[in-house]
C-alpha cells in the first residue's frame, strides 16, 4: 500500500490535537482504489498514548509537558470519517467504519465511558442509474475482498491521529490555558529508547 498524509489543527492525550488526515492505496480484485481518513481528535489520556507500540505518554509524562487543566476535564471525543472510491454498498461501509476503532486503539484509546466517538464511512464507487423498468444498477466488491480495506482503515486512522498530534502547535486559549504541542524531540528520544530509528 502506498500512503500520503496531511494535517490542519482540541487536545488529545493532553497535548494539542486537532484535525489530521491520511490515505492508503488499495489494490484488490484487479482494481486500484483510494481510501482516506479524516479525524477530529480531542481524546485520550497522556499515560495511554502509544506510537508504533511505544508508550510515549508514559515516557514524556506531565513533568515534561504539563496539562493545561487543574482537574481532569470531561471525557473527550473523536470523529472519524472514512471515504473510498471503491464500489461498496451501505453494509460494507458500516463494516469499514467499525474498523476505525482498531486504528484508535493502536494510538492508545480505550473509548472511556462518556466518550463521544463517532465513526462514519462512505463510498463513491457507484453512480446509480434507473433502467426503463425502474430497477437500480450498482456494483459492489465481494465481502471476501474487504480485508485489505479493513487494514487500510486501521492504518489510515492511526496515522491521521498521529499526524494531528505531531503537526499541532502550542496554543493559548480559554481563560489563558495553554495546550502544549507534543514535543517532537522528546518523542524521538522516547522512540529511540525502544529501538525505533529516529526520523
Amino acid at each position: 500500500m502506498s500512503r500520503t498524509w496531511h494535517m490542519v489543527h482540541g487536545t488529545q492525550h493532553f497535548f494539542k490535537g486537532g484535525i489530521g488526515t491520511s490515505s492508503r492505496l488499495v489494490e484488490v480484485g484487479g482494481g486500484r482504489y483510494m481510501l482516506g481518513a479524516l479525524v477530529q481528535a480531542n481524546h485520550g489520556d497522556r499515560h495511554l498514548l502509544r506510537v508504533d507500540g511505544v508508550p510515549v505518554g508514559r515516557e514524556i509524562g506531565y513533568d515534561h509537558t504539563p496539562s493545561p487543566w487543574e482537574e481532569r476535564p470531561a471525557e473527550g471525543s473523536i470523529i472519524v470519517v472514512v471515504a473510498t472510491d471503491a464500489p461498496l454498498i451501505a453494509a460494507q461501509c458500516k463494516r469499514l467504519a467499525r474498523r476505525a476503532a482498531v486504528g484508535l486503539a493502536r494510538v492508545g484509546s480505550v473509548a472511556h465511558n462518556g466518550s463521544g466517538d463517532i465513526f462514519i464511512a462512505l463510498a463513491t464507487g457507484n453512480h446509480v442509474y434507473t433502467d426503463t423498468k425502474g430497477l437500480h444498477a450498482l456494483s459492489m466488491l465481494p465481502h471476501s475482498l474487504l480485508n485489505p480495506f479493513f487494514e487500510a482503515v486501521a492504518e489510515a486512522v492511526e496515522e491521521s491521529i498521529l499526524n494531528a498530534l505531531c503537526a499541532a502547535e502550542t496554543m493559548t486559549g480559554y481563560r489563558g490555558r495553554t495546550a502544549q504541542a507534543l514535543p517532537l524531540d522528546a518523542l524521538q528520544r522516547a522512540m529511540a529508547l525502544y529501538g525505533r530509528r529516529e526520523a
